[in-house]
């Protein structure tokens, strides 16, 4: 009698629960019918396409470095007597660096200008004895026009005559030697003063590192300090060919650099090399960059920007515009009137701070920017008061239309 009564309670609800149901999907199919779906209008977000000037900018990692250095060393061994500069010290062209202990030097000198008198007076020696024996050959050859001497006697003076003038010439080349060994040693005792000179570039550079102290003993050739020029530098970097064809020489760039955050510095491309690393496949660049101010330093990080392509006069759209449905990039393009978007396939070009170029037939006035996903050709739009929260978009497209 219970199991009676519950069934009498539960086939009435039944019938009102497939009433309800049947009334309800019946309205769902009117709406959802030819013009169902458009007539539902999608929340989206806009932005103008816009008409301006566009750069390619490509920004590459290098490191500076000075455009001359050269290692200033002695010509000759000595002992470290004197060094006159000192790291960051500024040298101007042809100014003494370092002096070594010259005393072994100044006792050569002393020892060839010795050495030379002894051949000039060896000189004057050879000289007298040539005269003696000229004279003597010229009596010779008189008394024997009387008769007095005979051939031999002449010959025998001729002789001698010739020996003493070969011994003349011979201490004339000793007294040159002796000449050359003097100039010799006092060239090597000005070798004991060691100095920075160079050719072309500033006359004034930069003392970079020094390698010895005074009172070591050094060997010839053994560098003391580095020297290098600060202004101007070079920017050396390493680019692939994807960007290698696009660079030229004299081309402008743009560098900064974490020592100088708010600062940018202009340089030049300089130098591009011909050929590319077999290890990296990237080719060297050099960048110089004026510093008259000395503040760069070599051996800082920079980043390099270039502008590798620009156009003066293009179309341009937020690059979260771009669409792509069946393979195709494209962009919704709004009417005039706000309430429906045309799909637009478009070419993009150079992208730049967040807007890339585009290129398509017929493009103006406003693109969707956020609710793409809702949206094909033709689809009713509605643009949300901005001062609406936008609680009633989801970028993803999960939202219900209300």
């Amino acid at each position: 009698m219970k199991m009676h009564r519950v069934k009498w309670l539960v086939i009435p609800v039944l019938i009102l629960g497939i009433y309800f149901l049947s009334t309800f999907l019946g309205s769902e199919k009117k709406d959802s019918g030819p013009l169902g779906k458009k007539s539902w209008a999608a929340p989206v977000e806009t932005a103008a396409i816009e008409r301006g000037p566009m750069a390619l900018r490509r920004t590459f990692s290098g490191t500076l470095e000075s455009n001359a250095e050269f290692l200033v060393a002695p010509k000759v061994s000595g002992r470290v007597e004197h060094l006159a500069v000192d790291m960051g010290d500024p040298v101007f062209r042809k100014q003494e660096v370092a002096r070594l202990d010259n005393d072994e030097y100044v006792q050569a000198v002393a020892q060839a200008q010795a050495d030379l008198a002894v051949a000039e007076a060896d000189l004057t020696g050879a000289e007298n004895a040539r005269e003696i024996a000229e004279r003597e050959l010229n009596r010779m050859e008189t008394l024997k026009k009387r008769g007095v001497s005979s051939a031999s006697q002449v010959d025998a003076a001729r002789a001698e005559w010739l020996a003493a003038g070969s011994r003349v010439d011979m201490a004339r080349a000793v007294v040159l030697k002796a000449r050359a060994q003097l100039e010799t040693a006092r060239i090597r005792l000005g070798y004991t003063t060691v100095f920075a000179d160079w050719t072309g570039g500033s006359d004034t550079r930069f003392m970079a590192e020094k390698f010895v102290t005074e009172g070591d003993t050094v060997s010839a050739n053994t560098p003391l300090v580095s020297i290098v020029e600060l202004d101007p530098l070079l920017a050396v970097l390493f680019v692939t060919e994807k960007d290698y064809g696009r660079l030229e020489i004299g081309q402008p760039a743009a560098l900064s650099t974490d020592a100088f955050p708010d600062r940018s510095f202009q340089g030049q491309i300089a130098r591009i090399s011909p050929v590319f690393k077999t290890q990296t496949r990237q080719a060297r660049v050099e960048v110089r960059v004026a510093n008259s101010g000395l503040e760069l330093k070599p051996g800082m990080f920079v980043r390099v920007s270039v502008v590798l392509e620009q156009v003066a006069d293009t179309l341009m759209v937020p690059e979260i515009a771009l669409v792509t449905r069946n393979q195709e990039t494209g962009i919704f393009v709004v009417s005039p009137d706000e309430t429906t978007v045309a799909w637009h396939p478009v070419v993009t070009g150079i992208r730049q701070n967040g807007k890339v170029q585009v290129r398509g037939h017929n493009l103006s006035g406003q693109v969707v920017t956020l609710g793409h996903q809702l949206l094909d050709h033709g689809s009713l739009i509605r643009i949300p008061d901005p001062a609406v929260p936008k609680s009633g978009i989801d970028p993803k497209g999960s939202h219900e239309p209300a």
